[in-house]
């Protein structure tokens, strides 16, 4: 119990700079990871600084601290990755989804054969569908990445 009292005898201005000193850390790792991950806890560091310059004592500070952090992250962060990732580079070769490519080597699922070159590396190639065998030559647009295959549907020009 002593300890329990001496961490609620703390001072209100050192409280004060462990809640702000909270809110720094949490925000440089937003910065550093770009992940909408630690910012709401954050805002919830600036609430329970807020919460004891009103004097509020320390298990209400807490308490304003994880309200405003869940309140924050289950309300927000939703529509916040919604908006804020828009431009968002995809990474893996999922920019590659809905190029269209030059077979290389005939794509057969059945017989576990096809090739492709994109950006000059050689990729696996597997049809959309196992019965549509594609042609060394022939135009094929990728429609999904499976591990390490171009997964791909073939590809006919539309003339006007």
């Amino acid at each position: 119990m002593e300890i329990e009292t001496d961490i609620l005898a703390l001072s209100p201005s050192f409280i004060n700079l462990i809640w702000i000193g909270l809110f720094i850390i949490l925000i440089l790792i937003e910065i550093f990871t770009v992940g909408l991950t630690t910012i709401w806890f954050a805002i919830g560091s600036l609430a329970a600084a807020a919460a004891n310059t009103l004097g509020a004592n320390l298990i209400i500070q807490v308490i304003v601290f994880l309200a405003v952090s869940v309140i924050l992250l289950i309300f927000t962060r939703p529509w916040a990755a919604k908006h804020l990732n828009r431009n968002r580079i995809r990474t893996n070769y999922e920019s590659k989804i809905g190029e269209i490519i030059r077979i290389t080597e005939k794509v057969d699922n059945l017989n576990q054969s096809g090739k492709s070159v994109v950006d000059g590396q050689e990729w696996t190639v597997r049809s959309h569908k196992d019965s549509e065998i594609l042609e060394t030559g022939d135009m094929a647009k990728i429609v999904a990445i499976s591990g390490v295959k171009l997964i791909v549907e073939k590809y006919e020009e539309e003339t006007l």
